[in-house]
């Protein structure tokens, strides 16, 4: 990144040097054409007032023809003295557009180019009293001869404006970059020091992802660390029991006891699965999933009724209520979260407990309730039992097969519906959970 500022600075800089000199060097070059007509404009003047007038020719021939040629030219063109070419070898001046215009209008001026000598030559033409013409003539550099003597020195300015530039371009290229780099080295810090305004919505982007990326970081450690212990405590349990089957250190009327226990680990593994592989495939998504309208309440009961065995097993009654309500979502994963929700609520009552799940509409927005009266959450807690692999009380999930991963889920499916979940607990005495769609 620095080095592209330095280079796009320096070329701009070098691009405005070379345009200014090249303007500038046009816009000198007009101020001594200008300068020439005018010198041949008071030379002519003078000559009016001091020679011609009394008609002194070997006066005129005095003046050297390499510094102003001076032509003398009556009314019908023809010419009278050059100081230069004998004026009875010289053409007829009458079309010549500086002796034209001086005839018409007093004066007149043009600047022809020769391609031979490289050099512009200026004229300027003045009527006299009598109606003759006195016409002066100066050779003077063009813009190219102008441009090759002043070469040398243009490339002696331009080289050193160069230099300078190359060394400004790298000190605003190290203002430009330093807070950038202060920002990347005390990222963590809780004041950063902007040194520009504009900088400030970039810094604080690149701090939040900064944050963010840490935040995923140790959570995907941590995600890594309780994976790894999850799936080890059912994986030990189950090489425990085959090991002690193998080496027939069980007597055979143990067998089905720790074909038993094999069999609930090895279900407990392959929820565990199941739930990680859920839960990977939410992250991964980035596409919002097919929605659609139907009705909460049907998808409701239809959940209720499918978990009401598993409820009975664990003597505790469920119940659905409400009224009909429409909403727009992923059918299949709003079953998924209400099936979440009510397996938790199971899993933590009290024996002889009570789940309610009711299906309602408050403030225009669709709700759903699940309520339970199991031993409730403890304040510190409440905060928390969304995250994977967070329990409450680890060894009665464990003991009802929970793998930590339901809770998390259904916060996932939630995101992805931009719903808000509400938590109302008190320890001892049950935990309602509300889905505000």
């Amino acid at each position: 990144m620095k080095s592209v500022i330095n280079i796009r600075l320096i070329a701009i800089a070098v691009t405005a040097v070379l345009i200014t000199m090249i303007v500038m060097t046009y816009e000198f070059y007009d101020v001594y054409q200008q300068q020439v007509q005018n010198d041949l404009k008071s030379d002519a003047e003078i000559l009016e007032r001091t020679i011609v007038k009394g008609y002194e020719k070997a006066e005129l021939s005095r003046i050297h023809a390499r510094t102003l040629r001076v032509t003398w030219v009556g009314e019908d063109g023809q010419v009278l003295f050059d100081n230069d070419v004998d004026a009875g070898k010289m053409a007829n001046h009458l079309e010549r557009p500086e002796i034209a215009d001086a005839l018409r209008f007093g004066e007149g001026e043009s600047a022809r180019r020769s391609e031979t000598l490289k050099r512009n030559t200026y004229y300027y033409a003045v009527r006299m009293d009598d109606g003759t013409v006195l016409r002066v003539a100066r050779e003077a550099d063009s813009i190219y001869s102008f441009l090759s003597n002043a070469f040398p020195v243009l490339i002696a300015i331009l080289v050193l404006m160069i230099i300078f530039c190359v060394v400004i371009a790298n000190f605003m290229t190290r203002s430009i970059i330093r807070p950038i780099e202060k920002l990347a080295a005390n990222l963590d810090t809780a004041a950063p020091d902007y040194t520009y305004k504009e900088l400030v919505p970039i810094i604080d982007t690149i701090r939040e992802q900064h944050e963010d990326i840490l935040r995923a970081s140790i959570m995907r450690r941590d995600f890594t660390a309780n994976i790894s212990h999850e799936l080890k405590t059912p994986l030990t349990a189950i090489s425990g029991y085959a090991d002690l089957m193998e080496n027939g250190l069980v007597e055979e009327s143990q067998m089905r006891e720790f074909a038993e226990k094999i069999n609930k680990n090895s279900n407990q593994l392959l929820s565990l699965i199941e739930d990680v592989l859920r839960l990977s495939q939410l992250d991964a998504t980035d596409q919002l999933p097919v929605m659609e309208y139907f009705d909460l309440l049907a998808e409701a009961d239809q959940c209720v009724d499918g978990i009401r065995d598993y409820a009975q097993q664990n003597n505790v009654s469920i119940s659905c209520s409400g009224q009909y309500t429409m909403i727009h979502g992923n059918r299949n994963m709003i079953g998924e979260l209400i099936n979440n929700l009510c397996v938790n609520a199971i899993r933590y009552n009290k024996k002889n407990g009570q789940v309610t799940v009711r299906v309602e509409t408050i403030s225009n927005h669709p709700v759903l309730t699940v309520e339970d009266t199991g031993i409730g959450i403890a304040v510190e807690d409440q905060s928390r039992i969304f995250e994977r692999f967070y329990r409450v009380d680890k060894s009665r999930s464990k003991k009802g097969g929970g793998t930590g991963l339901g809770l998390a889920i259904v916060k996932h499916i939630t995101d992805l519906h931009d719903a808000s979940l509400v938590l109302t607990s008190q320890l001892g005495e049950g935990t309602t959970i509300q889905v505000f769609f």
